[in-house]
């Protein structure tokens, strides 16, 4: 006989997921008339939430989610980490999700550690159609939710953010200050990140120049991306009347594959054309020549999202917060 999920319990109680979950969990007020429901379709599925007793009981697993849309972007790597440093020492585990960037796997993802009963959820840079939705800012209201890199306006959750704004002003001016009069972005789709830094700087360049050219790649979190910015760069840099000479990149991996671009073409760096990278990933630091970057202090970054989450997990406080981290230009030789 199959397994009933927590899947089936809603369809047949005619409600979320998110509903059932508080219905078991009885940490959230829930109407009477829907608790029973609920409590009905879990008797007729004979559903047992896949837990150790003691956690059914206690209602904490001592486990922790953590959604990312990306493993091989280091940025992901190094907030991951972070988050490991304070929360392990605090007793709890982690279970690491990648959706690939895919917002059907981040719905999928979340409904399992809701099954498994995750005492909390942390996801970075989640994915805008899931947010677009609701569904993100329903979730924060059944389980202690922090959301990393993922701001958006009227979406009532905790974020903790790094400060792109600043980050993409002080590498314009930067630019602009070396002497550079055609400055592109260049940047991934489907990010919030992405979007603020785009946002930014045009508002910022038009102000300055008559030039303004953005460049996309598709995801940009992955190995690949390096090969597409070179090609996506290569493409601007054969444009003579209008190739840039300096280049911020959404991040390091693009800002790799921008120097590749440089190389392929004999263009010297930074004698012809400047680049800049975003987040300070030790790939930056191993190119020849090491890459400009802005430090978005990702190890710090996953230990504010672990020791807010822990704080909701562990106390009575649901206030909604949103922290800011600031972050630093690095000069090397690109």
């Amino acid at each position: 006989m199959k397994k009933s999920t927590i899947q089936d319990v809603a369809d047949l109680a005619g409600v979320s997921i998110t509903t059932v979950s508080r219905v078991i969990n009885k940490n959230y007020p829930v109407k009477e008339s829907t608790r029973l429901r609920v409590n009905s379709a879990i008797d007729k599925l004979n559903f047992r939430p896949n837990l150790l007793a003691k956690g059914l009981i206690q209602s904490c697993t001592k486990t922790i989610g953590i959604i990312t849309p990306s493993i091989e972007n280091l940025f992901f790597s190094e907030v991951i980490k972070g988050i490991d440093s304070f929360i392990r020492p605090m007793g709890y585990s982690t279970i690491l999700c990648h959706s690939e960037g895919d917002n059907k796997s981040e719905v999928d993802m979340i409904h399992n550690l809701l099954n498994r009963q995750a005492d909390g959820i942390i996801m970075i840079d989640p994915r805008k159609e899931n947010i677009d939705s609701g569904f993100i800012e329903d979730l924060s209201k059944s389980i202690p939710l922090v959301l990393i890199n993922g701001f958006y306006d009227g979406v009532k959750c905790n974020y903790i953010l790094n400060d792109a704004t600043s980050g993409v002003i002080e590498a314009l001016n930067y630019l602009l200050g070396e002497g550079c009069t055609k400055v592109t972005l260049l940047r991934g789709k489907h990010s919030y990140s992405y979007d603020i830094k785009e946002e930014v700087y045009r508002d910022f360049i038009l102000k300055k120049s008559d030039y303004c050219k953005v460049l996309s790649i598709d995801e940009g979190n992955d190995l690949k991306s390096v090969n597409s910015a070179k090609l996506k760069v290569i493409s601007a840099l054969k444009e003579k009347k209008s190739a840039p000479d300096g280049i911020i990149c959404c991040n390091d991996w693009m800002a790799v594959g921008a120097l590749h671009a440089a190389k392929s073409l004999g263009i010297k760096v930074p004698g012809d054309l400047r680049i800049i990278g975003f987040d300070n990933t030790i790939i930056s630091q191993i190119t020849e020549p090491d890459i400009s970057t802005v430090d978005q202090q990702m190890t710090i970054l996953g230990q504010l999202a672990a020791k807010r989450i822990y704080t909701m997990m562990t106390t009575d406080d649901h206030e909604i917060q949103k922290i800011f981290l600031e972050t630093k230009l690095i000069i090397r030789n690109s």
